[in-house]
């Protein structure tokens, strides 16, 4: 296997460029060739169809725990090496298994715009041929890493009608020689192309999840510690410990980067000579969101992926105060306004008919706004400043608020008093917990918060008071305390959260309440019922040197028995106040080290 050109059994791995098998740009074509045609036109009757391809390996690594992925990238195959030889310590693990087969079957999937011009309405992920694979490794290993291939008989591919001709006008433009990790193996060979087909998911994955092109400028003291913790960042994703529409969000926003980089690099080799003005600006433009998105993704993947961090969206909204002459006013919200519906409130009151969003765009400190029965949304509950309340005409199920997907962050508080009465709240599509106190005071009473994130969110030195109300949904804790927040619940219901499926190792590890407790946060709960679902239903997240526990999980049971004493001791140390609690079908406090 040549380390250099396109001749026989050459390998090149170029995941840098983001050239791997899932990712494709979604900008201009990569190869301009005379032989694309349009997607998927007809070639006339005498054009046979090509067979469906057969079974390919599956991936292995979505099983493998995450202490033995750690193990297996750290310890085996990086073994402390710099960022900047990762790519050859790859190579190396690949060579030594291809060497061990000459000729085999797989699948090469592909960009799709290699062959065909694009069409907004045909779209496919990729383009898969059955190729014949011949690779014959020297001792060489170079970062790139390429395969000679051919196609195999019978002629196979996801899209039937493709032409048999159009597949072999390609790969002589290739000289038949494509990235290694495009090609993956299919099944019914023996077990030397099994360790191969493993081999390739495992430097596919390092590329898809672990490696950024920015690494090379990380120690070797400190690199294989960041590729541990990006393993435990996928897997806290994967697993559901962080919520999906969090996950998401990172994969989206590292997807886009590398679509970028690649965009870049299209852009500059497109120039032939000295650039002009224009060009030169373009490039400095693509290069500078570039390198904003990759400040981005560091500060995402520091704070491990928490919603909360520089990232979110911050409350940027002036605090208006109260009105020069004093008053308060009334703000009533209806979809339609009788005089019988208004006839007990002052002449101060505000008719806003249908538009919540425009109530509380009016308010100032002292008002309330009056909700009558029906379904709202309004994207300013995202930036509440005022002292105001925010109260339900009827019973909580008629009053119905729903959150805008558009937005990432539904209602955030940074008043120094709020209070939501008799409302149901209903997250759909944001990303933030349904309710973030950033600082202040936050009060809910007789309120329903159907979650579709994390749950209610109270950061440090933020307070909140919860009463008679139900939180159901979060895929994550109902209550999140951070270091150094307040919080009362009491009389509440807290079911069906930590919905999500998570590894045998940390079922319901979240529980219906997360506290974390440096500094410690305080909590009071009195009859509160948490119940189905919750998994713990307190959790105590704490650092391995705080506390005197002996690391891991810490069970309690509702009534204590055995571990009486520690849990008053830890009740008492993290100003935990419990009494007259309900907590069904699930254990009842959680002490996990981090």
């Amino acid at each position: 296997m040549a380390s250099s050109g396109p001749e026989e059994g050459a390998a090149e791995i170029e995941p840098a460029s983001g050239e791997s098998s899932h990712s494709w740009p979604a900008g201009p074509s990569v190869s301009a060739g005379p032989s694309r045609r349009p997607l998927l036109s007809s070639q006339g009757e005498e054009e046979a169809e090509a067979d469906p391809l057969p079974a390919q390996y599956p991936s292995h690594l979505g099983a493998v725990p995450g202490r033995d992925k750690v193990a297996l990238y750290c310890d085996r195959l990086l073994r402390g090496c710099k960022a900047e030889d990762a790519n050859k310590a790859m190579s190396k693990y690949l060579l030594e298994k291809l060497k061990m087969k000459e000729k085999w079957l797989g699948v090469w999937k592909t960009n799709p715009e290699l062959f065909f011009i694009s069409s907004e309405n045909v779209l496919i992920p990729f383009v898969g041929i059955l190729v014949e694979v011949t690779c014959k490794p020297s001792q060489s290993t170079s970062s790139h890493l390429k395969a000679s291939i051919s196609v195999a008989e019978p002629f196979s591919s996801n899209i039937a009608n493709i032409p048999r001709e159009l597949v072999d006008n390609v790969l002589d433009e290739l000289d038949h020689c494509v990235p290694l990790l495009e090609i993956y193996p299919v099944e019914g060979q023996d077990m030397v192309v099994f360790d191969i087909a493993q081999a390739l998911d495992v430097v596919r994955f390092f590329y898809d999840f672990l490696w950024r092109d920015w690494d090379d400028d990380e120690s070797c003291e400190t690199y294989t510690a960041l590729v541990e913790e990006r393993i435990k960042l996928w897997c806290d994703i994967e697993n559901g410990t962080i919520p999906a529409p969090i996950g998401q969000r990172f994969r989206k926003n590292l997807e886009k980067y590398k679509n970028m980089h690649l965009e870049l690099i299209q852009y500059q080799s497109n120039i032939k000579e000295e650039p002009t003005a224009e060009e030169a600006v373009e490039c400095w433009k693509k290069y500078y969101e570039l390198v904003m998105l990759c400040g981005l993704l560091k500060i995402w993947e520091d704070l491990r992926l928490r919603a909360h961090g520089p990232l979110t969206p911050r409350i940027l909204k002036r605090r208006r105060g109260h009105r020069d002459d004093g008053k308060a006013v009334t703000h009533i919200v209806a979809k339609t306004v009788t005089a019988e519906m208004v006839k007990d409130f002052s002449v101060e009151t505000l008719l806003q008919h249908d538009n919540l969003n425009m109530a509380l765009d009016s308010c100032y400190s002292g008002d309330s706004v009056v909700i009558f029965p029906g379904e709202y949304k309004a994207v300013n509950l995202s930036m509440l400043t005022e002292d105001i309340i925010i109260q339900g005409a009827g019973k909580p199920e008629e009053i119905v608020i729903v959150s805008e997907p558009t937005h990432e962050s539904f209602v955030v508080s940074k008043a120094q008093n709020v209070k939501l009465m008799h409302l149901t709240l209903v997250q759909q599509g944001t990303v933030d917990g349904i309710v973030v106190v950033e600082s202040g005071h936050m009060t809910f009473v007789n309120c329903i918060l159907k979650c579709e994130g994390t749950g209610v969110c109270v950061l440090t030195g933020a307070s909140l008071t919860i009463t008679n109300s139900e939180i159901t949904g979060a895929q994550g804790a109902g209550v999140e305390l951070h270091p150094g927040s307040t919080a009362i619940l009491e009389g509440n219901k807290i079911h069906h959260c930590n919905n999500f499926k998570t590894s045998e190792s940390s079922q319901g590890a979240l529980g219906g309440i997360n506290i974390k407790v440096v500094p410690v946060p305080k909590l009071k709960m009195k009859n509160n019922h948490i119940y189905s679902n919750n998994g713990y239903g307190v959790t105590i997240l704490q650092p391995t040197d705080q506390l005197s526990t002996t690391g891991g999980i810490l069970e309690f049971t509702a009534s204590g028995d055995a571990e009486e004493d520690m849990l008053s001791k830890l009740m008492h140390e993290l100003s935990l106040e419990m009494s007259s609690n309900t907590i069904d079908d699930i254990k009842g406090l959680s002490v996990v080290n981090s």
